[in-house]
């Protein structure tokens, strides 16, 4: 549990747009003090006891909120947690104080062999149940709630017996869980899937999303030469996407918005931009939420 005295400010993250920690701007956040809402970083990333990268993480968050962002617990594995890694993110949470926590659903592991690779899982009881399971066990041993982030996906399991949405809202009634609602999934499964991305988070378990990713996606083609989007990170987040978000902001009001940026970093001008273009649209959606009611 986090501790009622804690060593690090409590700055709120409402309303504000962060982006992912990267080493080549620990200098000049540490020198400048950007206008930034926080950061996130890789819960594996920071799983060593020492060395540089904890030196720089540990001054930053003294002054910025964290979130953080985990990719290796294969919440939607068919195997056990990995107990190790678990009792590695219990102490880098009660290390660092994080005001959120996330995990992906998808799965990395099969017997003894861990895939580089967030895989889809296939939407029936079964899967529910495991979920379910794996998402309490990370809740009571953290002490805190954990957020779960939809997926990118490229392809539907014939064996699926729910809906994406109604898949994840039924893990969230059962777990008591938050949601991460990736807007750029939500286009690329949609793309992919041909799907309606606004009807997809029209029909989303808004209620329970306490924070939103936005990130660019490439895009190429299939076998039958139809476009195929790979969320792969690497370019500034697609106007498509943007007019997504601005739906989910519609109906969610502002929420704690990242940018993901993770291959082909770009200077710390470019980064800042995306999440100050993301603040302005959920001050643009405060501004009409806060106006007075026509009598």
């Amino acid at each position: 549990m986090t501790s009622s005295m804690s060593r690090f400010p409590k700055t709120a993250m409402h309303g504000r747009a962060g982006v992912g920690l990267k080493a080549e701007h620990y200098r000049l956040i540490l020198d400048t003090s950007p206008d930034i809402g926080f950061f996130e970083v890789h819960a594996e990333n920071y799983m060593g006891d020492g060395g540089p990268p904890h030196r720089y993480l540990s001054a930053i968050r003294e002054r910025y909120p964290l979130s953080l962002h985990g990719v290796g617990l294969s919440i939607g594995g068919a195997r056990p947690l990995d107990k190790d890694h678990l009792r590695r993110l219990k102490s880098l949470v009660e290390r660092y104080e994080p005001s959120l926590f996330s995990e992906h659903l998808a799965w990395s592991t099969h017997d003894v062999d861990f895939f580089n690779d967030l895989l889809p899982v296939p939407y029936t009881s079964e899967t529910l149940r495991r979920v379910v399971e794996h998402i309490d066990e990370v809740q009571e041993t953290l002490g805190r709630q954990m957020l779960l982030e939809n997926p990118s996906t490229y392809l539907t399991f014939s064996e699926s017996t729910y809906s994406e949405t109604d898949f994840i809202a039924e893990i969230a009634r059962r777990t008591g869980c938050g949601l991460l609602l990736d807007v750029n999934n939500v286009h690329v499964a949609s793309a992919n899937q041909l799907w309606d991305p606004f009807q997809y988070i029209d029909a989303y378990p808004l209620y329970h999303v306490a924070e939103i990713h936005l990130a660019g996606h490439a895009t190429e083609k299939d076998e039958a030469e139809r476009p195929l989007l790979i969320d792969t990170h690497d370019r500034p987040v697609d106007d498509l996407v943007w007019a997504l978000y601005a739906h989910a902001l519609e109906r969610l009001g502002p929420v704690p918005t990242l940018i993901e940026w993770d291959a082909n970093v770009p200077s710390w001008p470019v980064l800042a931009a995306e999440a100050k273009r993301a603040e302005n649209l959920m001050n643009a959606i405060g501004l009409i939420d806060s106006r007075p009611a026509a009598e």
